[in-house]
């Protein structure tokens, strides 16, 4: 319903002037029950002809609830829906990361052959269960000949593999540099 239609309404149901009921619609936002009780407020109110006046704007206020309700309804509605997808998407995360992680091979070498190939789920399994074993013993592998490479079929594995090998690089100048100290002694 436009203002125009509140307004004329109103004057018909109230029989105020078509001034207050503007006057009083536009102090009340527009909601035809407040204009209405404003209006009785300020005893400008005639007596109804027929019926009450305030059946049809409880009607109104009814439909007014209603409205109200649903819309808490859909926005609730829509903040499951929300969560369930945001759910959703981050169960499909960790189901391409955990299909990844078994990709991709974990390569233990020594003098350039491979010892051991292990998935990388196991590498992340062993350093969440046994962080302070599993770093230490990769660590101090690298002062004994031993490097790291991943297999696999993704990019990622390239750009790993060449930090390993700069990792190995770095142990074997720290191991020759400490040989070339004791060698001077």
């Amino acid at each position: 319903m436009e203002n125009f239609e509140k307004v004329e309404k109103i004057v018909e149901k109230t029989g105020v002037s078509y001034e207050d009921a503007k006057k009083a619609l536009e102090e009340s936002n527009y909601d035809m029950l407040d204009a209405i009780i404003a209006l009785e407020r300020q005893g400008k109110v005639n007596e109804p002809k027929e019926g009450t006046y305030t059946a049809g704007a409880s009607q109104d206020m009814q439909n007014v609830q209603k409205f109200e309700l649903a819309r808490r309804q859909y926005e609730n509605d829509c903040k499951k829906n929300n969560f369930k997808e945001g759910f959703r998407k981050l169960a499909d995360i960790f189901r391409t990361a955990f299909r990844k992680s078994l990709e991709i091979n974990f390569c233990i070498n020594k003098d350039g052959r491979n010892v051991i190939a292990v998935p990388l789920l196991v590498l992340i399994l062993l350093l969440i269960g046994f962080f302070w074993i599993t770093l230490p013993a990769l660590i101090i592998g690298l002062f004994f000949g031993i490097s790291y490479s991943f297999t696999g079929v993704d990019k990622v594995v390239v750009d790993v593999n060449s930090v390993c090998d700069k990792a190995s690089q770095t142990a074997e100048n720290i191991k020759n540099e400490f040989k070339k100290e004791n060698e001077q002694k």
